[in-house]
C-alpha cells in the first residue's frame, strides 16, 4: 500500500515544472529567432553588396572604354583638321568641331554629365576611282556594313571630314553618296565649297585617295535620371543602362604645359580648355535596391574627396577610376 501511494505522488508535472519548461523554451526560441534574423540579415547585406559591385564593375568598364576612344579621328589626329559638313539646322545635327570630350558639372553633389565623341572601328579603306572631284562619291569594297544615313568619318594623315551617307545602297554597291539632298537628317552642306557644281552636290574639303579609311562616328552621352523601376539609375544616349546608380561625379584632368600629364583635376566649369583634357577621373555612387541594410545608422562615405551621409539606411558603394584619353598623347 505504501509503494502504491508513493508512486501516485509522481505522476503528473506541478506548475512550478510547468513555467520552468516554458521559461527554457521561450529562451531556446528567442535564441533561434535572434540566429535566423541575425543570418538573414546578413544575407541581404552580402547580396546587396554583390550587387552594387557588380554594378559598378560594369559601370566603370563601360565608361572608361569610352573615355579611352574619345576623340579618335583616324591618322588626322587632331580634331583640327576634321571637317564637319553635316547640317547645322538638320534634326539629329551633332557638333563634332568642339572636340571629343564634353560634359556639364551638376553643383556640388548634384550628377554630372558626361558627353564623348569620335570615330569608331577598323576603317574601311577607300577604293580607286579618286575623285575626281571632291563631289564625287566615296568607292569602298562591297559587304561594307554601311547603310544610308549612317554619319562616317574618312580621314587621311593629313585632313578629315565628317558627313551623312545620303545613298540608299552602299553596302551593296560600294558608293558612299553625300549629297545636299533631304534624303537623311541631319543631312550636309558645303561648308568649304558653297558653289560645288551639280544638282544636289556636296564637296569635301579634298580628293582623298588610296591612303584614307572610312570609320563610322559615335556619340556617347551619361547621365543619372529616375530609372522605370522609380529608382536611379545611369543612363547610356538616353537609354537606361544600369539601375542603382545614384551619382555620377567627374573631374577633367588638364594638360596646360603640354607634358602629357594632367596639371590638375577640376570640374567641368573650371576646365579652361576641354581640347587640353588629357585624362578623366570619374566616380559612380551605387546604392542598394533594399534598405534598413546599415543597422539603423546613416552610412558616410566619400565622393572624389567629399564626404556625404546619406538620408536613409540603404548601402551604398562608391567606384572610381582615373582613365587617360589615349588619342590625346
Amino acid at each position: 500500500m505504501m509503494n502504491i501511494g508513493m508512486h501516485k505522488k509522481q505522476r503528473g508535472l506541478t506548475l512550478i515544472e510547468i513555467m520552468i519548461a516554458l521559461l527554457l523554451g521561450l529562451i531556446i526560441t528567442a535564441g533561434m529567432i535572434q540566429v535566423f534574423s541575425s543570418t538573414r540579415q546578413s544575407n541581404r547585406v552580402h547580396d546587396a553588396i554583390a550587387r552594387m559591385q557588380e554594378t559598378g564593375r560594369m559601370a566603370l568598364e563601360v565608361v572608361a572604354r569610352d573615355v579611352r576612344m574619345a576623340d579618335f579621328w583616324g591618322c588626322a589626329a587632331d580634331i583640327a583638321n576634321v571637317t564637319n559638313n553635316l547640317n547645322t539646322a538638320g534634326t539629329g545635327f551633332i557638333d563634332f568641331g568642339t572636340g571629343g570630350i564634353l560634359g556639364t558639372d551638376g553643383g556640388g553633389l548634384v550628377p554630372d554629365t558626361l558627353v564623348l565623341r569620335s570615330g569608331i572601328n577598323r576603317g574601311i579603306l577607300i577604293q580607286p576611282p579618286f575623285g575626281p572631284a571632291t563631289s564625287a562619291d566615296v568607292t569602298l569594297p562591297t559587304s561594307n556594313g554601311l547603310s544610308q544615313g549612317d554619319i562616317v568619318l574618312i580621314s587621311d594623315c593629313e585632313n578629315a571630314d565628317i558627313f551623312q551617307i545620303t545613298n540608299a545602297d552602299p553596302d551593296s554597291t560600294g558608293l558612299i553618296g553625300h549629297d545636299t539632298s533631304n534624303a537623311v537628317e541631319p543631312g550636309n552642306v558645303n561648308i568649304t565649297d558653297p558653289g560645288c557644281a551639280g544638282a544636289n552636290a556636296h564637296c569635301l574639303s579634298k580628293v582623298y585617295a588610296a591612303d584614307a579609311n572610312v570609320f563610322g562616328t559615335q556619340e556617347v552621352s551619361y547621365a543619372i535620371a529616375t530609372g522605370s523601376e522609380g529608382e536611379p539609375a545611369l543612363f547610356r544616349n538616353g537609354l537606361e543602362f544600369l539601375d542603382g546608380v545614384e551619382n555620377l561625379q567627374i573631374l577633367y584632368g588638364e594638360d596646360t604645359d603640354g607634358d602629357f600629364v594632367a596639371n590638375y583635376y577640376v570640374p567641368a566649369n573650371q576646365v579652361v580648355d576641354m581640347l587640353q583634357v588629357i585624362s578623366i577621373r570619374f566616380a559612380v555612387v551605387v546604392r542598394s535596391a533594399a534598405d534598413r541594410l546599415t543597422d539603423g545608422a546613416n552610412q558616410t562615405y566619400a565622393v572624389l574627396g567629399t564626404n556625404v551621409t546619406a538620408g536613409d539606411t540603404r548601402l551604398r558603394q562608391v567606384y572610381t577610376s582615373t582613365v587617360t584619353v589615349r588619342n590625346r598623347l
